[in-house]
C-alpha cells in the first residue's frame, strides 16, 4: 500500500525529473517538515498518514499567512508563489468543507450540545467537542470556532 509520504516522495521525484521548480521546492520544503516530524520525539518514528496529513495542512497554513503577509506588505509576487504552493498542498488534503456543509454540521452539534443542556456562550467547548471530530482536517480550527461563535450568538 502507498503511503501519503511515499506518495508524495514519488511526485517530488517526478517534479524535479520535469524541472517544475516551484512543484519540487514545495514537496521538498513538505517532506523535510514531516521528517522533522519523525525525529522529533524520543524515538525516531514513522508518521501514519494521518500525521503526515497534519503537517501538510500545518503547511498549507503557513503558506496562505504568509500569503497574506506578502499581500499586505504590497509584496505581490511573493504572496503569489506562497499560494500557489498553498494550492500544491491542498491537493493533498481531504476536500475542505463548504461554507454551507460546515453550517450543517455545526448546527447540527449546537442542538446536539442542547440536548445535554449545555446552551449560549458558556456551550462553545461542548459544541467543539462534537464538531471537531466530524471536520477533522477538512476545516480550518479558526473557521470552525467562528462557524460556532455564529450559531450559538444566533
Amino acid at each position: 500500500m502507498t503511503t501519503l509520504k511515499s506518495k508524495l516522495q514519488e511526485d517530488l521525484n517526478a517534479a524535479i525529473k520535469e524541472r517544475d521548480e516551484l512543484r519540487s521546492s514545495t514537496l521538498r520544503l513538505t517532506l523535510s517538515a514531516i521528517t522533522k516530524e519523525e525525529v522529533a520525539g524520543k524515538e525516531k518514528r514513522e508518521l501514519s498518514d494521518d500525521e503526515v496529513q497534519k503537517v501538510i495542512a500545518k503547511e498549507a497554513k503557513k503558506r496562505r499567512e504568509a500569503a497574506e503577509a506578502f499581500a499586505q506588505g504590497g509584496r505581490a509576487e511573493q504572496a503569489e508563489r506562497e499560494r500557489a504552493e498553498g494550492v500544491i498542498l491542498d491537493a493533498y488534503l481531504p476536500q475542505q468543507l463548504g461554507d454551507d456543509e460546515l453550517r450543517q454540521i455545526v448546527a447540527q452539534a449546537v442542538e446536539d450540545a442542547k440536548a445535554a443542556g449545555a446552551e449560549g456562550p458558556r456551550a462553545m467547548g461542548a459544541v467543539m467537542k462534537i464538531v471537531n471530530p466530524k471536520v477533522a482536517g477538512r476545516a480550518e480550527g479558526g473557521r470552525v470556532a467562528a462557524a460556532v461563535k455564529q450559531q450559538l450568538a444566533g
